[in-house]
């Protein structure tokens, strides 16, 4: 999390191929010098492969001005963020991601002249890049952070989750997704095909490769679950010399591989299906038929199908223009039609265990799904499911037998959760109850994107039809929970979000359905809801519940807008800072957050007026709007955390302060009490003592400019080591000077009231009432509370900076443990940028006594009007709102370094015109 340290890193990995490649040309001309025969030819390219971090290096070592031309065609990520770091807090990190994101957008270009005449082909048109996200399991890095969009265009890569992936449907933690063996030997068996076996060198074209990967990587299921487009990837492809007669199924399918035959030994009965539903439980060889013109009345005109048989060796489905045998001369698109390779592979679950041969334990899941709609099945009258004898199954056979096809109406499946079903569930519990015979398919429409508001689902199944079915033995004691699994498949669901892609459940009993959605963000698109899709075995009826998982959803809320608050934290101690400069006396920053908070003014200017801009910064640059409900209350919720937080820090260090400077004063006054006391004579002797040391030229010079030292310090960290230990330096100097001014401001208190005791018992001794005079020289009763009034406002003015600091401080955490892990290796120079944002909120730290107590800066007037401080810390605290919208929390940073560059002109064009510098102070009257 260190911008220099992926430098580093960035040319460690250009060294690396450089002599990757030059190794391979060592040991050829070495061969040849031997005599050796040499036939194949030098690798020219590498395969980059990146994980997390090094999915963004690889990108960066190939756009580095001192990489071989064409060394890198392939680029292979793994939970890499590629639009931005997970938590962009460092100022050099995010301004590398920029320019590295920029040169990848150019790399794309087409170059042209002035005259716009063409020059040559893009510079990255031969790179080819997939990014591969774990999913909603993956804590660390989010699928949005990983796409590739506005990168890289759709001709040239794309992202896929691992969810979604084929042979893999698992969604992995951020380490796990280097050594799950689902996707290792997936991603292994896609390197190899992207090698041409006669010239043992990767594919130089670039779509071919680009085929390669999409073919070995992504799944058959379409990217939507809308009933009214089409579910799945399908192309209609008509048949010739079709043969199927009814006795035998040894047939050629141009569908279907040659090499998978059926048996003749099956029976010579077909089966006519007069229901909506047709159930196969067992591998029998026979052929079932459907009237989709008498079963697909009434508006079910849908027909869906799922099955644990493999197509093609298990099962085939058929559409016919009529029943009975056809001749092979009729004319294209009256021929018969096999749609079994419109089936779209599904993950199944673990297969049941066989007890013994033969015996029929549970339903397996389902591992295939089919849908056709209407306009597939125009012009056919009849659809065929046929299913292979069990004899013919080659190796191990599944342990039970499913398919189940249904006509049905969409309409009749969808289920819609409000909002406030959603919020009401986790106290309101609402059973849904599916009874026998309905819809094989639900769509579950959830207006809160799951991403956000993740639910737990729970399913429980009431009964399984199996009343007449002759699964009961003549006892009736069998299990009613067994005999369900025996019959109904087990549930599974479906997810889409259009960034993360399909997330899968099987075996859904209780299960959180979350999507790794990223909704409720500027540049975020889109409907704010999730649809799901949820198969459930028609023959059996089902007890549905859901409830919101709270503590699913606050993760999920803290990683997905953690950089968000991150922004809004320097934001609403800019908001307080704005007070602090525009109220007299000076409230302290505790009550100036808590003044911001007022509903409806100052809150809603503060909070609500950042977000309109947002939207109206979108309508007129054409951008696509964000979802406005949920991008609005989850803004303002962000800053109302932030408020909270920052509240949070004030006490704390509050309280630290206080406690310190009472026990100081307290210890102060005692030893002022015991001034012949032996311990007093010895504090005085060495004190005495070490004056010597204090007369001292150089202690003296040193003692004359106090602020020398920290300065020196901190500067020369900041600039040669790192910025976090130039910010300690400034945090140890806030500190210094917050405690010394509130110990002065409780002294000055305590006497007075000590004095105002003093008096008041004189006037109470006093007979005569004569009013008691001050002594020349010393505080009036006045004085003394407007001296203390004057410490406590420099303590506000130190506490809010020394707090405003402290969070810059604790943005640059990240980048000061990975230096912190790299003590003893190798060290460049921090950033230039870091250090210069640093260095000057350094200056403007030390110096800031006089603007802050300033209303108004030495600057010319604008509009007529005298620029205020508090006014820019308005401006930039509206520009680290905007900045929190964005995601980008580091750009808070130059809003820091521009106030500490303006704050500390005005310091030095004070003291270089003369101009007072105690305007607007609350100063102490005097008599």
């Amino acid at each position: 999390m260190d911008g220099r340290i992926l430098e580093e890193h960035t040319e460690y990995v250009v060294y690396a191929i450089h002599r990757i490649l030059d190794q391979y040309k060592e040991s050829h001309d070495a061969r040849e010098r031997e005599g050796a025969a040499i036939t194949a030819s030098l690798p020219k390219s590498v395969i980059l492969i990146g994980h997390s971090m090094g999915g963004f290096v690889a990108r960066a070592a190939t756009v580095h001005p001192h990489l071989r031309k064409s060394t890198v065609e392939t680029i292979l990520t793994l939970s890499s963020p590629h639009q931005s770091p997970p938590v962009a807090l460092q100022p050099s990190l995010g301004h590398y991601y920029e320019s590295i994101n920029q040169e990848w957008r150019q790399g794309y270009d087409v170059q042209t002249a002035q005259t716009g005449e063409y020059v040559s082909s893009p510079k990255l048109s031969h790179v080819v890049i997939v990014s591969i996200s774990g999913g909603y399991n993956d804590y660390q890095v989010r699928s949005k952070l990983e796409s590739l969009d506005g990168i890289v265009p759709s001709t040239h890569g794309f992202m896929i989750s691992s969810t979604s992936m084929k042979n893999v449907w698992l969604s992995m933690e951020h380490q796990a997704i280097c050594w799950c063996n689902q996707l290792v030997v997936q991603v292994s068996h896609t390197l190899l095909s992207l090698i041409d076996s006669r010239r043992g060198q990767p594919l130089s074209d670039t779509q071919k490769r680009l085929a390669i990967l999409s073919k070995m990587l992504r799944s058959g299921i379409q990217q939507s679950f809308k009933w009214r487009s089409q579910l799945f990837w399908s192309t209609r492809v008509p048949f010739k010399d079709v043969k199927y007669t009814a006795v035998s199924q040894d047939h050629t399918f141009s569908d279907c591989p040659s090499s998978v035959h059926w048996s003749d030994d099956v029976p010579e009965r077909d089966l006519y299906i007069q229901k909506k539903t047709v159930n196969i439980l067992a591998m029998d060889g026979r052929r079932r038929w459907l009237d989709i013109l008498e079963l697909g009345s009434n508006e079910k005109s849908h027909f869906i199908f799922v099955t644990n048989l493999a197509p093609c060796s298990g099962v085939r489905v058929h559409l016919w223009p009529q029943k009975g045998n056809l001749p092979s001369d009729l004319p294209a698109g009256k021929s018969v039609l096999e749609v079994t390779s419109k089936m779209v592979q599904i993950p199944a679950g673990q297969a049941p265990r066989q007890i013994e041969p033969g015996s029929q334990t549970e339903q397996a899941s389902p591992s295939a799904l089919l849908h056709l709609g209407p306009e597939e099945m125009h012009g056919f009258r009849y659809l065929t499911i046929s299913v292979a004898p069990h004899t013919t199954i080659s190796g191990s056979p599944p342990t039970t037998s499913m398919a189940i096809g249904q006509f049905f109406n969409p309409d009749e499946g969808e289920i819609e959760f409000s909002p406030i079903s959603m919020l009401s569930s986790r106290h309101f519990h609402e059973d849904i109850i599916f009874k026998e015979d309905h819809p094989l398919a639900f769509n579950l429409s959830f207006a809160i994107n799951l991403g956000l508001l993740p639910v737990t689902f729970s399913l429980k199944t009431t009964s399984c039809g199996i009343k007449g079915s002759g699964l009961l033995d003549e006892g009736g004691d069998m299990d009613n929970t067994k005999l369900c699994k025996q019959r109904c498949f087990p549930p599974i669901a479906f997810a889409w979000d259009p960034t993360s892609g399909l997330q899968i459940f099987p075996n859904l009993y209780s299960e959180t359905l979350v999507v790794d959605s990223s909704p409720a963000l500027w540049t975020s698109t889109g409907a704010e809801k999730t649809v799901v899709l949820l198969l459930l075995d028609p023959n059996c009826s089902y007890k549905a519940s859901l409830a919101v998982s709270v503590t699913k959803a606050a993760s999920r809320y803290l990683l997905l807008y953690c950089p968000k608050m991150f922004a809004f934290n320097v934001a609403v101690l800019f908001f307080a800072l704005m007070r602090q400069a525009h109220e007299r006396p000076i409230p302290s920053i505790l009550k100036a957050v808590e003044t911001n908070l007022r509903i409806p003014f100052p809150f809603f200017p503060l909070a609500v007026v950042p977000i309109l801009f947002c939207l109206f910064f979108s309508f007129i640059t054409s951008q696509p709007f964000p979802p406005f409900c949920s991008f609005t209350i989850v803004s303002i919720t962000c800053y109302l955390l932030s408020n909270g937080f920052i509240i949070l820090l004030i006490l704390i260090s509050e309280l630290v302060f206080y406690v310190a400077a009472y026990l100081h004063v307290s210890m102060k006054r005692r030893w002022q009490l015991r001034k012949g006391n032996f311990f007093f004579l010895f504090l005085q002797w060495f004190m005495n003592l070490s004056s010597r040391f204090f007369s001292l030229k150089v202690v003296r010079i040193l003692g004359a400019r106090p602020l020398f030292v920290p300065i020196f310090m901190a500067i020369i960290l900041s600039t040669f080591v790192h910025p976090a230990l130039g910010l300690l330096i400034l945090l140890f100097s806030h500190a210094l000077c917050c405690h010394s001014f509130l110990c002065n401001s409780l002294t000055a208190s305590l006497r007075s009231n000590v004095r105002k005791k003093e008096v008041d018992d004189k006037s109470e001794g006093n007979c005569s009432s004569q009013q008691v005079t001050s002594q020349p020289g010393s505080p009036s009763k006045e004085n003394r509370p407007s001296y203390s009034q004057a410490q406590e406002d420099i303590f506000h003015q130190r506490h809010g900076l020394l707090v405003l600091h402290l969070v810059a401080a604790i943005m640059f955490g990240p980048s000061l443990v990975s230096w912190l892990q790299r003590i003893g290796m190798h060290k460049s120079f921090p950033r230039f940028l870091d250090s210069l944002l640093c260095i000057c909120m350094i200056l403007h730290g030390i110096f800031s006594s006089e603007s802050l107590g300033n209303s108004s800066l030495p600057f010319p007037r604008i509009l007529g009007q005298e620029m205020s401080l508090s006014f820019i810390y308005l401006i930039a605290g509206i520009y680290c709102y905007l900045s929190g919208l964005n995601m980008v929390p580091y750009k808070a940073m130059y809003a820091m370094g521009a106030v500490s560059i303006i704050s500390f002109a005005s310091t030095v064009v004070q003291v270089w015109t003369g101009a007072p510098r105690d305007r607007g102070k609350w100063k102490p009257r005097r008599q």
